[in-house]
């Protein structure tokens, strides 16, 4: 035996060995399936995906789901989408795959995925929450449902604090009212501060490019939209080539890891997909879910979420007299669009004339600088803003 093959057998040796140490599986290998048909760049670029994540951990046991085709993959024969499903489910729920790698399906209501990206700024990965399925029909409730399914992912890849940022989109300031409740009850978030220079954990398109918090909050259309850019931004659009796809699907009482490709996701992305498909089965996430879960149930989540859809903090102001005008030269920022108008009768019931705008970092309410404290007293005491402290 020549010297050179020596080394190449030491070395696998050696890897092996590595694999092992880092999984904690002793001759088992962990089992991760993917289904073949769905993809607009073909069945073989879902293969070389998948024999692309094989050569990487050979602690790793990648299964191809659909039509036979010339591999040195395992396949399960499967001749259209719904059979592919449908067995890709039975070998999950019969334990012969701890997870699975697929495309077009369909979560249940309160089932989202929390999607995973490169981001250009600074080259730092960030995961996004959420990118598919839906976590409640109510935006807002799906929104704080969103930022708890991504701590789960973040713990179970790793990050053990996680920093957690809030898209400012419809709806953000009313997430970040709950989360802080939330924070408050004793289920600890770690809110992250934007890179501009006023700050707060409402984030803007300058922090989606450094991945300023480790979880981007957003509802799942406006995530899947996100993922879709960062993952192709260099391609022209048409296949994604960067990142770990849209992710696993979290929702409590759900237990199967299934993680979500877009039909244009190319090979680096299908193996990423399945690596990271590895490091939830290796983070063990279903127990981390059910962990998490049982801490914000005691932090009074379904209670936050019950007054967040009724709204009961805020009266619904329909007819007010505005008071007289006067010279608006202050304003006040963190207001949620959909009740900024609200804000501003909220203040003119207490005889403060007010204005709505809109300022570089979302919705603001502009009254005059000598009424300045007195309005920002009534709109906090009214749950039209929030103190910054912890966020």
């Amino acid at each position: 035996m020549s010297e050179e093959n020596i080394k190449c057998i030491l070395g696998k040796v050696f890897n092996n060995l590595a694999d092992t140490i880092e999984t904690g599986e002793f001759g088992e290998k962990i089992k991760i399936g993917i289904t073949l048909l769905g993809s607009e760049h073909g069945i073989y670029n879902i293969v070389k995906g998948a024999e692309m994540a094989q050569q990487k951990h050979s602690s790793l046991e990648v299964i191809l789901i659909g039509p036979e085709v010339e591999t040195d993959l395992k396949i399960y024969p499967a001749d259209t989408q719904e059979k592919q499903h449908k067995k890709m489910e039975e070998l999950l729920d019969m334990g012969e795959i701890q997870a699975a790698v697929t495309m077009h399906y369909n979560f249940p209501i309160g089932v989202s995925t929390i999607g995973r990206v490169v981001t250009p700024g600074k080259g730092k990965e960030m995961l996004i929450a959420t990118t598919t399925g839906t976590s409640s029909v109510n935006r807002t409730e799906g929104m704080v449902k969103n930022a708890i399914y991504g701590i789960i992912t973040a713990k179970t890849i790793g990050i053990q604090n996680p920093t957690i940022g809030i898209l400012n989109v419809d709806g953000a300031r009313q997430v970040e009212r709950a989360l802080k409740e939330l924070n408050s009850n004793g289920y600890n978030i770690n809110f992250a501060e934007s890179i501009r220079k006023d700050g707060g954990c409402i984030m803007r398109g300058n922090d989606l490019l450094t991945a300023t918090p480790d979880i981007m909050v957003s509802d799942s259309l406006t995530g899947n939209l996100l993922m879709k850019v960062f993952s192709s931004y260099t391609t022209g659009g048409d296949y994604e080539a960067i990142g770990y796809g849209y992710g696993p699907g979290i929702g409590e009482g759900y237990q199967r890891n299934i993680l979500i490709l877009s039909r244009a996701s190319g090979e680096p992305v299908i193996a990423n997909a399945i690596l990271y498909a590895t490091q939830l089965v290796r983070g063990k996430i279903m127990e981390v879910s059910k962990k998490e879960f049982e801490r914000v149930k005691k932090a009074n989540l379904q209670g936050i979420l019950r007054e967040l859809k009724k709204d009961v903090k805020k009266e619904k102001i329909e007819e007010v007299k505005m008071p007289s005008k006067e010279v608006v030269a202050a304003s006040i920022a963190g207001i949620d669009i959909l009740e900024l108008e609200d804000a501003v009768k909220m203040l003119w019931k207490n005889g403060i004339y007010a204005e709505s705008g809109m300022g570089c970092t979302g919705p603001i309410v502009m009254v005059s600088e000598r009424k300045q404290d007195q309005a920002i007293k009534i709109l906090s005491q009214e749950g039209y803003i929030t103190q910054r402290s912890g966020c």
